[in-house]
């Protein structure tokens, strides 16, 4: 899943406003972001195989550093941990925030569990599980618009524009996003695993920077 995750975020943000958004983009895509680093450093593996899905050709055989349930918790955990030294309220309150964080962090490997094959590990490299929606293209895709398309509504209700960038931004943004996911589905495959990860990292980095930025357009 792509696109959708961000639906996770806009969503935070809609119920918590204290919450940069480019850190809840960035809070849904961490394990992906990790995993791009780790395939581009040789931890974790990845084939391409044209034809493996019938809308990606990425054989993840070996990613359990990332993308195993257990990985998931040790990165949302962390995630918690980081956030946690930036809020100023004090009691219970201050974990509001940084719990969010996490539990954005940890969704990803949920929505991940709907459309991959069964390559998403409990622990370690064992336990392998997902439902497959990636081999229905056209359901996957709506899925995944729709999820981001509810997202989206409920940032938009939440907020206010401040110019006609703040109006028309944010949809537009999701709109280039979808495109790139369009892309990825019905595209050339990637020319090899370390220029997909580094594509996915400025992908990622990317986004998030417009995302915090037609954030300052909305109040």
């Amino acid at each position: 899943m792509f696109i959708g995750h961000y639906s996770v975020s806009l969503l935070a943000k809609s119920r918590d406003k204290s919450i940069p958004l480019w850190v809840l983009f960035l809070a849904v895509q961490l394990v992906d972001v990790l995993w791009a680093i780790f395939i581009f450093a040789g931890l974790e593996k990845v084939r391409i195989v044209h034809g493996f899905t019938a809308t990606n050709p990425l054989d993840l055989y070996y990613m359990p550093y990332t993308h195993s349930l257990l990985g998931s918790v040790f990165w949302a955990i962390a995630a918690f941990l980081l956030y946690l030294p930036l809020r100023k309220r004090s009691g219970y309150g201050k974990f509001v925030a940084p719990l969010i964080v996490g539990g954005a962090v940890l969704s990803h490997w949920f929505l991940d569990l709907v459309v991959h094959v069964p390559d998403l590990a409990l622990y370690d490299n064992t336990l392998k599980m997902g439902f497959g929606l990636w081999n229905y293209p056209i359901v996957a895709l709506l899925l995944e618009l729709g999820l981001v398309f509810f997202g989206l509504v409920a940032y938009m209700r939440a907020t206010r524009p401040v110019s006609s960038v703040g109006t028309y931004g944010m949809p537009m943004l999701m709109l280039l996003v979808a495109a790139l996911q369009i892309h990825v589905f019905f595209g050339p495959d990637p020319s090899g695993p370390s220029a997909m990860a580094l594509t996915a990292i400025a992908s990622y980095f990317a986004i998030a920077a417009a995302a915090g930025w037609l954030e300052r357009k909305r109040v």
